[in-house]
């Protein structure tokens, strides 16, 4: 980028970012439901309204909520705040409730997130989940969108790659608002390459690794072989996530169906491409746009108060 980037557009990008994430995951999760189609949804016919959001908008909105009011990730306010508002019925998995639970009940969050699963910490995929607002906010500088992004993950993740998978969602969200800024349309492979710097060894990387060779390949075939979040961990989720977001990044109605056709953690990965892709597309309110339609936020449950785009 070779221009400043203003504190309201920064904003604006962030707001795009959660919209895109908070309908992608309520919409995503009308496909737990039975009798909803594929086929339908394909054909321009989504669920009938409303659609309830869960635990990855919620926390989301909060670490939007976060770097819109403050510039930046405060660990020890934000775990405050995530165990004040957890709301269990919203889908939370049950090894965040725990560590959520014991927050609010006085327990450091260092020492809940690290005692987690028998002393191993999450290495779930609720960290990459919640963190492309954030990562949108950052057009111009992913270094400091990665270097965020650790700080937000670390409240409830302290396994690796828990960690890994929540920084490269951050700095894809990154990159895609600063390719909408600058008026590009990087190439799928192109979106993947920008990521490679931020790569650490491990399971997370590996799925990279394999989501690059899938480039071109189908959504059935990349779900096949890199996982569609049926397992709920973090290697299991981001590489087939990143690889949807770069392949339908100017696309947010195919991005969102990609995801489904995909199935498994459908609300989650529908989440995190949806938040990386609405900061390319941002909100498709023009006759002809692939953002997200105005019809599928009005669909979508809304937003808490705190939480809520400022009026234009």
């Amino acid at each position: 980028m070779t221009f400043v980037v203003y504190e309201p557009t920064r904003v604006g990008l962030t707001q795009d970012s959660l919209d895109g994430l908070s309908v992608g995951d309520a919409l995503g999760a009308q496909f737990f439901m039975v009798g909803r189609s594929l086929a339908d949804l394909e054909a321009g016919r989504p669920p009938e309204a409303p659609w309830e959001w869960t635990d990855d908008t919620h926390m989301a909105a909060t670490v939007l909520a976060e770097v819109r009011d403050h510039g930046r990730i405060d660990q020890d306010r934000l775990a405050a705040l995530f165990a004040d508002r957890c709301e269990p019925y919203r889908g939370y998995g049950a090894g965040a409730v725990v560590i959520l639970h014991e927050i609010r009940d006085g327990v450091p969050w260092r020492r809940a997130a690290a005692e987690a699963f028998g002393g191993q910490g999450s290495w779930g995929n609720g960290a990459a989940m919640r963190v492309a607002p954030l990562g949108a906010y950052h057009p111009d500088r992913p270094r400091v969108a990665a270097t965020e992004a650790i700080l937000s993950a670390e409240v409830t993740h302290a396994h690796p790659e828990g960690i890994a998978g929540a920084v490269l969602v951050a700095v894809a969200a990154a990159h895609a608002a600063a390719a909408r800024l600058d008026g590009e349309r990087p190439p799928p492979a192109a979106v993947l390459d920008r990521l490679r710097p931020y790569l650490v060894e491990g399971a997370v990387a590996r799925g990279m690794a394999r989501a690059v060779r899938l480039v071109g390949r189908t959504v059935e075939e990349a779900a096949y072989d890199l996982g569609n979040g049926s397992r709920v961990t973090a290697q299991d989720t981001v590489p087939f996530a990143l690889w949807t977001a770069a392949t339908y990044l100017d696309d947010y109605p195919a991005a969102i169906t990609a995801c489904v056709r995909a199935g498994g953690d459908v609300d989650t990965t529908a989440a995190i491409v949806g938040g990386i892709v609405a900061a390319y597309t941002g909100i498709g309110d023009r006759p002809g746009s692939t953002g997200v339609p105005p019809a599928w936020v009005a669909a979508r449950e809304p937003l808490p108060p705190w939480a809520r785009r400022a009026a234009r």
